[in-house]
């Protein structure tokens, strides 16, 4: 079996278990990501911050937005770009959003960007995920494409790349491809992993 054809049989397998979670599961870990995300001083020390529009399953992070934007933070949504990148814009509670091609909503007619490594901290979608850092994606590779140029970069001046999943999406290990883009941690219901490199 190849890695390309193990990692699609693992996707619909971990697509399929965060489906399955009831309204009322993900209500609860998108309340539960929420608490554990404002509780780290990750977050307090980062003023510019990436969220995302949760899709398929995934753990809903907008209460977490919703309250970074009344702290005062600057929030940004992805927009996908030409090319199959992420550029990332500046997102307000109550702001007009519209579906991009897959059905996303992306703020509308944005006048703020930002450029991938400028941000300080980015929360971003997975399908699976192990403890090494490894991360699964839905398969079309933005998030890698787009933090691809931060592989080099010092640690200083690159953001922190943190996975949002509910528990049930740990795998023991993944197979990762040369342009997986590592995780600086994973947040999830239950606890907070961080990824020594």
């Amino acid at each position: 079996m190849t890695i390309t054809t193990s990692r699609a049989k693992l996707r619909r397998t971990l697509r399929n278990r965060r489906r399955n979670l009831s309204a009322g599961q993900q209500l609860h870990a998108a309340g539960q990501i929420s608490q554990r995300i404002n509780q780290q001083r990750m977050f307090k020390r980062n003023k510019a911050i990436a969220f995302y529009w949760p899709n398929d399953g995934e753990i809903d992070p907008s209460i977490a937005l919703k309250k970074a934007s009344e702290k005062g933070y600057h929030c940004y949504l992805p927009v996908l770009m030409p090319g199959n990148r992420l550029w990332f814009a500046r997102y307000l509670p109550g702001a007009q959003l519209k579906n991009n091609r897959f059905g996303i909503p992306e703020p509308r007619a944005p006048r703020q960007y930002r450029r991938a490594w400028s941000l300080g901290l980015v929360f971003l979608p997975l399908v699976g995920f192990d403890r090494q850092g490894g991360r699964l994606g839905m398969g079309g590779g933005f998030y890698d494409r787009t933090f691809a140029n931060t592989r080099s970069a010092p640690a200083m001046s690159k953001p922190q790349l943190i996975g949002l999943a509910h528990h049930c999406q740990e795998v023991p290990s993944l197979q990762l491809a040369q342009w997986d883009i590592p995780l600086t941690a994973i947040v999830t219901d239950r606890e907070l992993i961080s990824v020594t490199e």
